[in-house]
C-alpha cells in the first residue's frame, strides 16, 4: 500500500463490526504502534503521553510513534528531527528489538491457538486463515473478538482487525479499523468498500505510481477498475497493470501462506556526523552485532551469510558478505566475520551508515551444530543466552555489547569499550 495512503476510520454500517461476514475467513491483525505500545506497557508513566520510538540522533528516523504523538503529525519513517520540530514534548527512545520480537511471539501464540494457519508478515502484523476454526470459535467476527481480548487482558496491548474473503482487502480493513478496531467487509459489497478509495489504496501502488496514475485521470480504485488496459501499461507497465486491474476489482486469490519466513535478520545505524575513526566503527558493529544475534535467537534461527552495508558520505553504498562453514546465532561470529569484511573493504573515507545482516537463515532446532575439536564445552552461544536471559528480565540496556570483547581481544591489547 502506498505509504502516503491514509483510509478513513470506520463508521459506515455497511463495513464494520456487526457486518455480515460470510464467506470472510481471512482476517488480517495489525498491533497498534507497537514499538511505542510496547514501550508504554513497561513504562507505565508514559502512558497518555506522546512517545516516539526510531533514530534519536539528527540522522535517525521514526520507526513508530504513539497515537498521542500521531496527532501532532509524527509519523513512521520520517526524519526523527522533523518529529522533534513538530512535537518537542514527546518522549524519544530507541529501539529494543529484543523486546518487541518477545511481545511478537506472544501475541503470535495466541493467533496459533486460534488457527495452524497464520502468515506472520512482520513483528507486528499477520493474516489469518480461520475457516477451520469456526466449529471451536464460532464465525470470523466472533474470532476476531476474542483474538482483541486476550492480546489486550493477556499483553496489555491492543491490536485492528480486517476481516473480509481476501487478503488485500483485510489488509484495507485493518487499516481503516486502526487504532483499536474491527472491521468487517463483506463478500458482497467488497466493490462498495474498494472503488471510492484512492489508487494509493492498491498494493504497489506508491508515489512515483500514483502519480503516473493521476496524470492520466485516473484517481480512484474505480478509475483504475474502469480504465482501458493499454491506458494503464502506460502508465505502470505491462506486469503492474495487470495486477492492479486484478485488486481495483477485488480480485485476490492468494491464501494464507504459515511457511512465510524472513529471508534475513539484522541492524543498521546512520551515525549523527560522518564518521572516520576505525575504532568508532568497530564499536557501532559490535552493537549491530549484538542487536541481530538477540533478534536472531529470539526467532528461533541461524544464519549462514554474514553481510556488511557500508554507506559513506556521498551516499554511495558498499556491500560485503561471507558464508561461514557452519550456520550460527552468536554476535560474537556476526562480530567477527564483519570486522573482518570492514577490514579488507578499508574504504579511507568517511562513512555515513554501516550495518550487519545474517542471511541464508534455518530454523536453529533443526540445523545441528558442528563441535569444532578443542572447543570448551560452553563458549559465547551459552553466554549470549544468558544475557538475553537477563535481558529480558532488566532491559537490554544493562547488557552492553562491550560484553562480546573478552580475552581475545585483550590479549590482541584491546580494552573493552562502550559504545
Amino acid at each position: 500500500m502506498g505509504r502516503s495512503q491514509s483510509l478513513p476510520r470506520g463508521g459506515d454500517p455497511r463495513f464494520g463490526p456487526d457486518a455480515d461476514d460470510t464467506g470472510c475467513p481471512i482476517l488480517h491483525v495489525d498491533m497498534d504502534a507497537f514499538f511505542a505500545s510496547v514501550e508504554v506497557r513497561r513504562r507505565p508513566e508514559l502512558r497518555g503521553r506522546p512517545v516516539v520510538v526510531g533514530g534519536i540522533g539528527p540522522r535517525g528516523v521514526v520507526s513508530s510513534a504513539s497515537y498521542e504523538a500521531r496527532r501532532f503529525g509524527v509519523r513512521s519513517a520520517m526524519p526523527t528531527a522533523r518529529a522533534r520540530a513538530l512535537c518537542p514534548q514527546a518522549v524519544y527512545l530507541p529501539p529494543d528489538f529484543t523486546a518487541y520480537s518477545a511481545a511478537s511471539r506472544a501475541v503470535m501464540r495466541i493467533f496459533r491457538d486460534v488457527t495452524p494457519l497464520v502468515e506472520p508478515l512482520s513483528l507486528d502484523e499477520a493474516f489469518l486463515d480461520v475457516a477451520g476454526a469456526r466449529r471451536l470459535f464460532g464465525t470470523p467476527t466472533e474470532i476476531a473478538r476474542l483474538i482483541r481480548r486476550r492480546v489486550s487482558e493477556e499483553q496489555e496491548l491492543t491490536c485492528s482487525v480486517g476481516v473480509a474473503s481476501s487478503k488485500f482487502v483485510a489488509k484495507l480493513g485493518s487499516t481503516r479499523a486502526k487504532p483499536d478496531g474491527l472491521l468487517v467487509v463483506p463478500a458482497a459489497r467488497v466493490l462498495e468498500f474498494l472503488h471510492p478509495l484512492p489508487v494509493a489504496a492498491l498494493w504497489g501502488v506508491g508515489e512515483r505510481s500514483a502519480e503516473a496514475l493521476h496524470r492520466l485521470g485516473l484517481r480512484t480504485v474505480r478509475d483504475l477498475a474502469e480504465a482501458p488496459p493499454g491506458l494503464l501499461r502506460r502508465a505502470v507497465g505491462e506486469a503492474s497493470a495487470g495486477h492492479l486491474h486484478e485488486l481495483a476489482w477485488g480480485r485476490d486469490p492468494r491464501r494464507v501462506s504459515p511457511e512465510h519466513v524472513e529471508k534475513s535478520i539484522g541492524a543498521e545505524v546512520t551515525f549523527d556526523t560522518d564518521v572516520t575513526d576505525p575504532a568508532e566503527i568497530r564499536r557501532a558493529l559490535l552493537a549491530l552485532a549484538e542487536k541481530a544475534g538477540a533478534r536472531l535467537r529470539a526467532a528461533g534461527q541461524v544464519g549462514r551469510t554474514v553481510s556488511l552495508k557500508v554507506r559513506l558520505a556521498d551516499f554511495r553504498t558498499v556491500s560485503r558478505s561471507r558464508t561461514l562453514g557452519v550456520p550460527t546465532d552468536t554476535a560474537r561470529e556476526m562480530f567477527d566475520t564483519a570486522w573482518a569484511l570492514w577490514t579488507a573493504l578499508a574504504p579511507g573515507e568517511p562513512v555515513r551508515l554501516v550495518g550487519v545482516r545474517m542471511e541464508g537463515l534455518a530454523a536453529a532446532e533443526e540445523t545441528p551444530q558442528q563441535l569444532t575439536l578443542g572447543a570448551p564445552e560452553r563458549g559465547w552461544r551459552e553466554a549470549e543466552a544468558a544475557a538475553d536471559a537477563a535481558a529480558a528480565r532488566f532491559g537490554r540496556s544493562v547488557i552492553g555489547p562491550a560484553s562480546l570483547l573478552g580475552r581475545r581481544d585483550a590479549r590482541r591489547g584491546e580494552k573493552p569499550t562502550r559504545p
